[in-house]
């Protein structure tokens, strides 16, 4: 590890303290390309502080001045449903802060930031937005708002009244940072912030998060959460490669048998998703053992809460 304490930490327990909102206030004012102060930090998923739940993520909820919502959350594991997770929590945001009543005028704007440690999807880049926009079919125009409504809502565009997702590969960076945001990458990657580095908030981390700072206590707690979070990747990525290994073989033993093509697709196929579903049970077996919280283990696995206590 470098110098300086992981991301997702700091955002647990020093992150929170209005002293070090400079931090987040850079790494959004890079990330959105606009000045961000934030005012409030709100109710978010991540109080709870035992050792075990938390770990494999960390989320905290932000207000800016402009009373826009900020959700930034850490995923250090694998999730396969991780796209629908984010619409999940950006639609949840949206419906739990207009009051009952109130008109569709009120909803708040909701920014979705998520720094992953795995691999989302295909793709070439390592950061990623999202956004709303309507698209005619025919004429291939983007819809646009009337003056008036530009006026009223202080916008210029449809997508700018939509929540909007940002989504950060981390573990896909691995050059040399060349801008603000792959400075600020790069930190996230390797918990190293350059000398030269100048983007936002890294010259209060470089300050603020240091190792060296943390008292022995807090450094023991610290290694411990990054311990949690190499077993807790080397059990799910054993267990899964095992999963796929005796698929495939399972898979080719039955499409032999058959003789046909589409024999062998089928078996490979059903085996593949057997040997998984295999591993992951084991897997959740281990986290179990270990004293891990279920809701944790359901968030890691997919599996349900009574398929978790029948073990």
């Amino acid at each position: 590890m470098g110098n300086y304490i992981r991301f997702d930490w700091a955002m647990k327990r020093l992150l929170r303290d209005k002293a070090n909102f400079k931090v987040l206030e850079g790494l959004l004012t890079t990330l959105l390309n606009e000045e961000i102060k934030i005012v409030n930090l709100l109710e978010s998923e991540s109080n709870q502080e035992e050792e075990f739940d938390k770990y494999n993520r960390v989320d905290m909820l932000a207000e800016n001045s402009k009373k826009e919502l900020v959700l930034i959350e850490v995923q250090n594991n694998n999730e396969y449903a991780y796209f629908q997770r984010m619409l999940f929590g950006a639609s949840k945001l949206v419906t739990e802060y207009i009051n009952r009543g109130e008109g569709y005028d009120k909803v708040r704007k909701v920014y979705s930031v998520n720094i992953v440690y795995f691999s989302l999807g295909h793709g070439k880049d390592i950061v990623y937005h999202g956004k709303t926009e309507f698209r005619g079919i025919h004429k291939n125009d983007i819809l646009e708002l009337t003056p008036f409504q530009k006026q009223t809502f202080k916008v210029d565009a449809v997508s700018q009244l939509y929540p909007e997702y940002y989504i950060l590969k981390v573990n896909d960076f691995n050059s040399v940072a060349r801008t603000p945001l792959e400075e600020w990458i790069a930190y996230l990657n390797t918990g190293q912030i350059a000398e030269s580095a100048k983007a936002p908030g890294l010259d209060v981390a470089r300050e603020k998060l240091k190792i060296d700072n943390m008292s022995k206590d807090e450094k023991n707690a610290y290694y411990r959460h990054l311990d949690n979070i190499v077993i807790l990747r080397d059990n799910i990525n054993t267990e899964r490669a095992e999963g796929r290994a005796e698929g495939r073989a399972e898979g080719r033993a039955e499409g032999r048998a058959e003789g046909r093509a589409e024999g062998r697709a089928e078996g490979r196929a059903e085996g593949l998703k057997e040997g998984k579903a295999e591993g992951i049970t084991s897997v959740a077996l281990k986290m179990k053992n270990m004293g891990v919280a279920i809701d944790l283990i359901m968030e890691a696995t997919g599996l349900s809460r009574k398929e978790i206590e029948g073990l």
